[in-house]
């Protein structure tokens, strides 16, 4: 059996900074609340709390005082600024460059739509940590859209503005676009920039792994996709996976192996999301190679 991990999986930089950032502010014992899971990776999770980080949820945030709160990678709504100066609590914002550039352009966008009779749409998942920021620069009128069957709250006699979040898959991107097209033209015919504005705003390093991915899949036998069940990211780069290699499996840590997948004789790759930890894969690793005896074939 050979194992090889992906040199490309694992944090990105948004991720990466986030946490370190945490730990900075975790030095010499100290606790230090975050807002929401600092990243969807529950393993990840529980080695920060034993640092010190707690994570809170909104409603706590409102009860919290005269104290420190991390801001995730995901970004947050404006209210969340708001409560903070209310409440004399000092942020440490961590907020992805690339989702605060992407926050600025939807308000800007909104505050066009509300003079032109418009309607701003993200391609994204309903709750997620970074959409909930994003609608937010829209006073939480932004439309959001998972699949076509969602498509029917637009009003497509009006103009719409589209938009993703930056951890969704530029596959769906595109299709969602095309839909909305089609659905414009059967309403309009023809139609201009004015009608429709697209904007594929999925991070660059998030999408730049597919084509690795996939690259990936087809050089091994069996691929295993070590990531936490909350990442959107996580289920979009697995069912790449899937997609160019059946033996793909979802998994959350070395626990969820079953050794009936693999035969000695495989080449085994193992793969994450932005949100996985280096070390976490490294551990499947080491979990693999210390069971081959038990595998088939010996």
């Amino acid at each position: 059996m050979q194992v090889e991990i992906d040199p490309h999986s694992g944090y990105c930089f948004g991720v990466e900074f986030a946490i370190q950032m945490a730990e900075d502010e975790m030095e010499g014992g100290q606790e230090l609340y975050c807002l929401g899971d600092i990243v969807h990776n529950a393993m990840e999770v529980e080695r920060l709390y034993a640092k010190g980080l707690r994570t809170i949820t909104r409603e706590e945030l409102e009860e919290l005082h005269d104290c420190k709160v991390l801001i995730r990678a995901h970004g947050e709504p404006p209210e969340t600024y708001e409560t903070a100066l209310k409440n004399n609590i000092e942020l440490i914002d961590a907020s992805c460059p690339v989702v605060l550039k992407l926050q600025n352009r939807i308000k800007h966008s909104y505050d066009k739509a509300v003079t032109s009779n418009g309607q701003v749409v993200i391609y994204g998942k309903p709750g997620h940590a970074e959409v909930i920021g994003l609608t937010g620069q829209t006073n939480d009128e932004a439309i959001i859209i998972t699949s076509e069957e969602d498509l029917d709250q637009i009003d497509f006699s009006r103009p719409v503005t589209l938009y993703s979040q930056t951890t969704k898959s530029t596959k769906g991107f595109y299709h969602i676009k095309e839909q909305i097209e089609e659905r414009i033209k059967k309403e309009k015919g023809e139609f201009t920039v004015e009608d429709f504005n697209a904007n594929d705003s999925i991070c660059r390093q998030v999408s730049n792994r597919e084509p690795k991915m996939v690259e990936f899949s087809h050089k091994h036998d069996v691929v295993l996709f070590v990531s936490g069940k909350k990442s959107s990211n996580g289920r979009a780069l697995y069912n790449v996976c899937l997609e160019n290699n059946t033996r793909s499996y979802f998994i959350e840590n070395e626990t969820e192996i079953d050794l009936d997948w693999i035969r000695q004789e495989d080449r085994v790759g193992i793969c994450g999301a932005t949100s996985t930890p280096r070390w976490l894969m490294e551990k499947v690793a080491d979990f693999l190679q210390a069971q081959e005896p038990q595998l088939a074939g010996v």
